[in-house]
């Protein structure tokens, strides 16, 4: 792997002389970066907006506000549904100002979660570590705007960056955003897991998770939704294997190859695409219970590396990372928003070392490339079985798995890693 990156470090090196570095670091250039960026996207959104119409998956998220704040029906609520009752908060939001303006209210809280991103990574202009950090989030954002922009992942990606960037001296708020994230989608849970069994702060981020999880549940219950709070749970159980899921891949290959009556098709009750084919039906429902053996596995590997003295700031990033990505890799459901999850996490360890972060931040930029590539640029191509589509989903897909193997293997060797000095993460 070194061998592959040098060409790459010295082309970086040639690119970032001292000057430009220089300039990179000061804030007037980052929040310049990120007003262009963010004004680019507003003006690829005008249209939309101006026309009082929707992109993506909100569209539904409107439908669902509308319902709950003109008809008193929420999902969640009022009807089982396959998001964690927590979505509801952005979901309502954007729709306060009316439906025409469901669009602008979205990117507006989009835009203002990602800013403070970046302020919380470089603590508002003070913490040069963090500019490297922001650099590669504003990238990241920008290869994954397509689902960023417009799904629920482009509001708790921030929210995890924050979160992780301030365990060390704000452990109360980085567990009250977490376990708002998870109420919102459910893969920061795998995050909130390496948190609880690395940080020093754990203790902190636990009371606080349990205290928000307290108030949700109140609210639910408060509100006539008791009966359907774990409904998420059970909704996502019997899903087929999704078109884009890892473990998907060499069905999609037989369907473009018109092999064996494999076939992809429309599941229109949740609106999604999956794969129909020999073995896929026991392969599916075989999937969840090895995801989460992966995810214990992972989880002792963690515990066994903290027990022999790896030092809790390198083991709660890989950590979350090999957890994440074990998510990701062993899940029959597959999407491109799911490549968010997994943004936070390399951004963060940005700010502790570019140097033992730069593998999993090169692979996340090649991921997140084919990923836009995938959908939304092939994605029809890719449903009619064309063979350059299905190559770059499988290429994608491989990069996932290569991703894995980097965090489990770093976990390993964290567990070998002389003990250093047990500070706080971060701090």
């Amino acid at each position: 792997m070194t061998t592959t990156l040098q060409p790459r470090a010295g082309l970086m090196t040639r690119l970032l002389t001292p000057a430009r570095r220089v300039l990179l670091r000061t804030p007037r250039t980052l929040w310049t970066a990120f007003i262009a960026l963010h004004v680019l996207f507003l003006l690829a959104l005008l249209p939309t907006i101006l026309g009082g119409e929707v992109l993506g998956d909100l569209p539904l998220y409107r439908i669902w506000a509308d319902a709950g704040l003109t008809h008193n029906f929420w999902q969640g609520i009022d009807k089982e549904w396959v998001y964690p009752i927590g979505a509801l908060a952005p979901i309502t939001i954007a729709g306060l100002a009316g439906p025409a303006l469901y669009q602008l209210c979205w990117f507006l809280m989009t835009a203002t979660l990602n800013g403070l991103a970046v302020g919380v990574l470089t603590r508002w202009g003070r913490d040069v570590r963090g500019f490297s950090a922001a650099w590669v989030w504003l990238l990241l954002t920008f290869l994954l705007s397509p689902v960023g922009l417009l799904r629920l992942e482009g509001i708790t990606a921030p929210l995890v960056v924050m979160a992780l960037a301030l365990i060390a001296r704000r452990p109360v708020v980085a567990g009250a955003l977490l376990a708002a994230a998870t109420w919102i989608k459910v893969w920061p849970a795998a995050v909130l897991l390496a948190v609880l069994i690395a940080s020093l702060r754990r203790i902190s981020v636990l009371v606080t998770g349990i205290a928000v999880t307290a108030g949700v549940v109140s609210f639910t219950m408060i509100a006539g939704g008791a009966k359907f709070l774990t409904g998420f749970i059970t909704m996502q159980s019997d899903r087929a294997l999704q078109l884009e899921a890892p473990v998907t891949t060499p069905w999609v290959w037989l369907a473009a190859l018109h092999k064996f009556n494999t076939q992809v098709y429309q599941n229109f009750a949740i609106e999604t695409r999956e794969v129909s084919g020999p073995g896929a039906g026991l392969v599916a429902s075989l999937m969840t219970p090895v995801m989460f053996t992966a995810i214990a596995a992972i989880a002792v590997l963690i515990l066994i590396a903290l027990r022999r003295g790896a030092g809790a700031a390198d083991l709660l990033l890989i950590g979350a990372l090999a957890l994440v990505s074990a998510f990701i890799v062993f899940n029959k459901v597959g999407s491109p928003q799911y490549m968010l999850w997994l943004v936070p996490i390399v951004v963060v360890g940005v700010t502790q070392s570019w140097q033992r972060w730069r593998v999993p931040a090169y692979l996340l930029v090649a991921i997140s490339g084919l990923t836009t590539l995938v959908f939304p640029v092939y994605y029809l191509p890719l449903v009619d079985g064309d063979l350059f589509a299905v190559s770059l989903l499988t290429a994608r897909n491989l990069l996932l798995g290569v991703l894995l193997l980097w965090a489990v293997a770093a976990v390993l060797r964290a567990a070998r890693r002389p003990v250093r000095d047990p500070v706080a993460v971060f701090a």
